[in-house]
C-alpha cells in the first residue's frame, strides 16, 4: 500500500505539476520499496518508468539508463512491462543519437516477443528497428527486414485497427526507402496502399479489445496521426516527382488537420509532423516564386523551434538551409553565405562549364526544361531558362523567336520583382542576419538589405 501511495503521489506531481524534486522523492521510494515486496510488478515497473522520464526531463540521463536495464533484467516474467521497457531505453538511446544501441535493443524486444508468441509486438520491434537502420542509411540491411515484416504483417491475425497501423508503419518505411533510394516511381503502389490503409482504419471503431496476450497491448500511432503522416509522406512524394500543386494541396491539409488535433492534444510529434511539413512546403513557395510567404512559414518554423529545445536541435540545420535558399532568392548572397556556412552540412552543386557554343544542343536543352519548369511550376528555372532562349535565338538570328523569349522573360521578371520587394519589406526578412542561438522571438519592422535582381535577370 505504501509503495502504491507514493507512485501515485509521484504520478500526479510529475504529470500536473511543476514540482520535480517532490515527484522525484515519491517515485524513488515506490521503486525503493516494491523492489522487496514480490508480485507487485505493475507498481515495480511503472515507477522505473515514470522515474526514468523524470530523470531524462531534468538531463540525469546517466542515471535513467541503469535504472531502466535493471528493470528490464527483473522484468522478464512480466511480458507487457519487459517490452515497455526495451522500447523506453531504445528511445532514449536514439535521443542520444546512439542508434546503435538502439537497434541493438529493438532486435533484442524482436526476439523476446517472438518467444513469448507476439507477433505483433515482433513487428513493432522489427519496423522500428527499420526506422532506425533508414536514419543510418544502411539502405542494405533494410531490405531484408522490410521484407520479413511484410510477411510479419500479412499473416498475423488480430485486432482490425492494430493490423492496419501495422500495415501503415511497414508502407511508411517502404516509401521512405524507395525515396531515399532515389526510386521515385516505385513509391507509386506503396503510396496508393497507405492511402487505401488510412481510409479503411477511419471505418474502423476504436472499441477497446484487450489482447489475449499481454504482450500485445501496444499501439504504433493514434490513427488521427497516422492520417497526418501519410499526408506528410505523400508530400515528399510528390515534391521529389516535381508535382509540387500537389504538394501544396496535402500540406494545406495536413496543416488544417494538425491545427485541429493540437486543441486537443499536446503530443510533441504533432509539432515535429508541422515543422516538417513546413519545410517541404516553404521550398514549394521558393520555387515557385512566393517568397514572402516563404519568409512567413519560415518564420512560423522559426516560432515553433523557439518553444521546444528538441525541435531546434533536430531542425536547426534545415533552418538555416531554407533561410540560405530564401536569401539566394532575394539575391542577399554574403547572407546565404552565411546561412549555409552556419548549416554545415551543404556541399557545393554546381561544376565550372567551359562553353564550346554549340547554340542548336543548347537550345534542345533550354526548350524541354523550360516546358518542365511550367509545368511545376518552377519560377526561377522559367525565368532563366526564358533569358536563355532569347539569347540562344538572337545569336542564331531568330529574331521573332528571341521577341517571345524576351517577352516571356520581361513577364517572369516582373512577377519575381514584385514578390521580391513585398518579401524583403516584411520583419521577418531579417531572420537572414541569424547565425547563432535560438530562434529570435520577435522582429522590428525595418528595410531589408539593399538587394538587385540584376544578376537573376
Amino acid at each position: 500500500m505504501e509503495a502504491r501511495t507514493h507512485l501515485q503521489l509521484g504520478s500526479v506531481l510529475y504529470h500536473h505539476t511543476r514540482n520535480g524534486d517532490q515527484a522525484r522523492g515519491h517515485l524513488e521510494k515506490a521503486w525503493l520499496i516494491s523492489q522487496q515486496i514480490p508480485q507487485f510488478e505493475d507498481v515495480k515497473f511503472e515507477a522505473a518508468s515514470l522515474l526514468s522520464e523524470l530523470y531524462c526531463q531534468e538531463n540525469s540521463v546517466d542515471t535513467a539508463k541503469p535504472l531502466l536495464r535493471k528493470a528490464i533484467q527483473i522484468s522478464q516474467q512480466t511480458p507487457y512491462w519487459h517490452c515497455r521497457l526495451l522500447f523506453q531505453l531504445a528511445q532514449l538511446h536514439t535521443l542520444e543519437k546512439d542508434l546503435v544501441s538502439a537497434c541493438d535493443l529493438l532486435g533484442v524486444g524482436a526476439e523476446y516477443a517472438r518467444v513469448v508468441g507476439s507477433e505483433y509486438t515482433r513487428a513493432l520491434f522489427l519496423l522500428s528497428k527499420g526506422m532506425l537502420l533508414l536514419m543510418e542509411r544502411k539502405l542494405q540491411e533494410v531490405h531484408p527486414l522490410l521484407t520479413l515484416c511484410g510477411q510479419i504483417v500479412e499473416n498475423w491475425q488480430g485486432n482490425p485497427i492494430q493490423k492496419e497501423s501495422l500495415r501503415v508503419f511497414f508502407l511508411v518505411l517502404q516509401v521512405t526507402h524507395y525515396l531515399d533510394a532515389g526510386q521515385v516511381k516505385s513509391v507509386k503502389p506503396c503510396l496508393k496502399q497507405l492511402q487505401q490503409c488510412i481510409q479503411t482504419i477511419s471505418t474502423l471503431h476504436d472499441d477497446e479489445i484487450l489482447p489475449s496476450n499481454p504482450a500485445d497491448l501496444f499501439h504504433w500511432l493514434p490513427k488521427e496521426h497516422m492520417c497526418v503522416l501519410v499526408y506528410l509522406v505523400t508530400v515528399m512524394h510528390s515534391m521529389q516527382a516535381g508535382y509540387l500543386e500537389k504538394a501544396q494541396k496535402y500540406t494545406d491539409k495536413a496543416l488544417m488537420q494538425l491545427e485541429k488535433l493540437k486543441m486537443l492534444d499536446c503530443s510533441p510529434i504533432l509539432s515535429s509532423f508541422q515543422v516538417i511539413l513546413l519545410e517541404h512546403i516553404i521550398m514549394c513557395r521558393l520555387v515557385t516564386g512566393h517568397k514572402a510567404t516563404a519568409l512567413q512559414e519560415i518564420s512560423q518554423v522559426c516560432q515553433l523551434c523557439q518553444q521546444s529545445p528538441r525541435l531546434f536541435s533536430n531542425h536547426a540545420a534545415q533552418l538555416h538551409t531554407l533561410l540560405g535558399l530564401y536569401c539566394i532568392s532575394v539575391n542577399c548572397m554574403d547572407n546565404a553565405e552565411a546561412q549555409f556556412t552556419t548549416a554545415l552540412r551543404l556541399y557545393s552543386l554546381l561544376e565550372r562549364i567551359n562553353p564550346d557554343h554549340n547554340f542548336p544542343v543548347s537550345n534542345n536543352m533550354v526548350v524541354p526544361a523550360m516546358q518542365l519548369a511550367s509545368k511545376i511550376p518552377d519560377m526561377s528555372v522559367q525565368l532563366w531558362s526564358s533569358a536563355l532562349l532569347r539569347d540562344l535565338n538572337k545569336a542564331c538570328g531568330n529574331a521573332m523567336d528571341a521577341h517571345e523569349a524576351a517577352q516571356m522573360h520581361q513577364n517572369f521578371s516582373q512577377q519575381l520583382l514584385q514578390d521580391h520587394i513585398e518579401a524583403c519589406s516584411l520583419p521577418e526578412h531579417n531572420l537572414i542576419t541569424w547565425t547563432d542561438g535560438p530562434p529570435p522571438v520577435q522582429f522590428q519592422a525595418q528595410n531589408g538589405p539593399t538587394t538587385s535582381l540584376a544578376s537573376l535577370l
